[in-house]
């Protein structure tokens, strides 16, 4: 009963933490002069990609041995899977659950900057942001997935160009631009009272946020251990099918905050700009301190986020983007989840 209440305790928690920290970050955005879709693909995701990203890092430089290096190996893979399939599936699923059945397709950002497209009917969403960035992201992975099956001398360098490459995606984000409206912006719950948050403030909310969100999130990872163990579920199972679904909670509950809040396109921008750091650095960080070599688990993880992101893609570019195709993105991780316990 212990358990279950810190499993039940601590995904409460990392949800009010969500709404602080998405609350907070909205506002650091403005101070910092960041466009708004930037608050989503950099801010947010950098915030909460940067406590499971020390843990790969500790994990692969300071492990020293071949279960540290499977945890980092998994980490880079599952995470990216569960943010192409997971995330993505349950923004389609809130939409469907406030009735918002059509994703209207949208090349360009209103000249106003104003991150609340939505309408009564439907959502408007900046697809060829969202496009650009799935094959920044795929371009990255397939490297990355390929990396994975061969060895040669030179090969731990390269992980110097996935950071060259998050640092490329890094600023072409923060110099994109884009007016903030204000009037969209819920007061900072440190300040309700106040009209304009000062700084200190904001920033005390968001490290705040994210301290609770890092604590969290370690205690629901170790009691999803437990309850793997419970149900007589291997290790290697655990290890790559519950803990990402775990360590990418905080990023996932952004983006239904977000979509709850009327703002689908920082959602969606959360996911993609997340997608882009665990395409790298984790990555990055496997490829300078392991073997970097997969097996049948985790190359089956890397197919199953390439099919999951040919699937929007494909679904964008035929202007067919809706709440419930959206959905149909969780389909691959649950053949995924299926091939994993058949390979055990």
């Amino acid at each position: 009963m212990v358990h279950v209440a810190l499993l039940v305790g601590t995904a409460v928690v990392i949800y009010v933490a969500c709404e602080w920290f998405v609350n907070a970050i909205e506002w650091l955005g403005l101070h910092l002069r960041i466009g708004p879709i930037a608050v989503g693909t950099i801010l947010a995701a950098v915030g909460t990609a940067l406590p499971e990203s020390v843990v790969t890092f500790v994990a692969v430089v300071f492990g020293h041995s071949a279960t540290f290096d499977a945890i980092g190996m998994g980490a880079a893979l599952g995470g990216p899977l569960v943010l192409a399939t997971i995330a993505y599936a349950v923004v389609g699923f809130v939409l469907l659950l406030r009735g918002r059945r059509q994703v209207v397709m949208r090349n360009t950002r209103p000249a106003s900057g104003n991150p609340a497209w939505e309408s009564d009917s439907d959502v408007e969403v900046p697809t060829k942001q969202l496009v650009r960035d799935q094959r920044w992201f795929l371009a990255v992975f397939v490297v990355k997935v390929g990396l994975g099956l061969v060895t040669f001398a030179v090969k731990p360098w390269l992980g110097f160009a996935f950071f060259a490459v998050y640092i490329v995606y890094f600023i072409r984000e923060v110099s994109a631009g884009g007016e903030h409206d204000e009037s969209t912006l819920e007061p900072l719950k440190l300040t309700p009272r106040t009209v304009r948050p000062h700084v200190g403030a904001v920033v005390a909310q968001t490290v705040g946020a994210l301290a609770a969100i890092f604590v969290a999130s370690q205690l629901f990872v170790d009691q999803l251990a437990w309850a793997g163990k419970t149900l007589g579920l291997s290790a290697s199972v655990v290890a790559l099918l519950l803990s990402p679904v775990a360590t990418e909670l905080p990023e996932t509950i952004n983006a239904l905050i977000w979509v709850r809040q009327g703002k689908t396109q920082l959602a969606l921008a959360n996911i993609s700009g997340a997608m882009m750091i665990q395409a790298t650095v984790p990555s990055g960080f496997g490829l300078l301190f392991t073997p970097w070599r997969f097996d049948g688990p985790l190359l089956l993880s890397g197919l199953a986020t390439m099919v999951a992101i040919g699937y929007l893609l494909a679904t964008i570019g035929r202007h067919r983007l809706s709440s419930a195709r959206l959905a149909y993105a969780a389909v691959p991780y649950a053949g995924f989840a299926a091939g994993l316990i058949f390979l055990r």
